[in-house]
């Protein structure tokens, strides 16, 4: 409920203002789970026209109009949080080893490789990340790292608490971040109706991660009457049916229960499909 609040508050506050950005659009969204809006996130950004979790990759889903950029995050030796999925360097960079284990200097000798192939681009940092998401998009922060203060730092420093969810399925992890500022936007992971239920318990979420093993509508239901959309993934079997043009049987799948955030590998085809369906703007 302290959440309608705000977002009502929100709401009344955007309506005087001059020249809102689009992020801010986005947001009014996110917060609102009764639009029939369905939200697109880019899965480590648009990553299959640019490299993972690059600026570039992030650049290009703010051009074609995605909702949301999901990218990774881990913190240097030193302290530096910067973007990157894997435990070692090994596949997307020219580097071996645990990334956490270099400080920023060491990393920004490396170059990313994409695909198998070395590029001229470098490891991002996250407060770079968040500069240019800044006004233009919404961010889902994948932890992964314990280092949440190093995080939470940076985003307050880059004043993008608006824009930024922390995702994770770590409850702790997620306890020590809505303990710093209750007013950080978190999404849960969940792996059943009943740690659905315990998420929105303890973190009154925006949105709820799930999956396929117990996405119904009891599960929807439950969800929604928390004022928090249902976040699912297409990564898979969906993108490859999206990929292929068989997206009509793809958001059956997705959408048959009321899911309104969906992850893709593939952003560009579903918001066409659900541009053409009315379900995006």
């Amino acid at each position: 409920m302290k959440r309608f609040f705000y977002f009502q508050f929100f709401l009344l506050c955007s309506a005087v203002a001059f020249g809102q950005q689009n992020a801010d659009a986005i947001r009014r969204t996110f917060l609102d789970a009764n639009t029939g809006t369905v939200l697109v996130a880019s899965h480590r950004a648009t990553h299959n026209v640019y490299p993972e979790n690059s600026l570039k990759a992030i650049q290009e889903s703010i051009r074609i109009g995605v909702d949301i950029i999901e990218i990774d995050v881990k913190v240097s030796k030193d302290g530096v949080p910067f973007l990157m999925h894997d435990r070692t360097l090994d596949r997307t960079t020219t580097g071996k080893g645990d990334p956490e284990e270099f400080t920023w200097d060491e990393l920004q000798q490396l170059f990313i490789i994409d695909k198998g192939k070395r590029t001229s681009l470098k490891i991002p940092s996250l407060k770079d990340a968040l500069e240019l998401a800044y006004g233009k998009i919404l961010v889902d922060l994948d932890l992964k790292t314990d280092k949440v203060e190093e995080v939470i730092g940076v985003v307050n420093k880059t004043d993008t608490k608006d824009i930024v969810f922390f995702f994770d399925s770590d409850y702790k992890v997620l306890s020590r971040i809505h303990a710093a500022d209750k007013d950080f936007m978190i999404m849960p992971r969940a792996h059943s109706i009943e740690q659905a239920d315990s998420a929105i318990s303890l973190f009154d979420p925006p949105v709820v991660h799930i999956d396929f093993s117990f996405y119904n509508p009891e599960c929807v239901q439950s969800i929604q009457s928390s004022y928090a959309r249902i976040w699912i993934n297409a990564l898979g079997d969906a993108d490859k049916d999206i990929k292929s043009g068989k997206e009509k049987r793809a958001l059956k799948k997705l959408l048959q229960h009321g899911a309104n955030v969906i992850q893709t590998d593939e952003p560009q085809l579903l918001l066409q499909a659900l541009r053409e369906r009315g379900l995006h703007p």
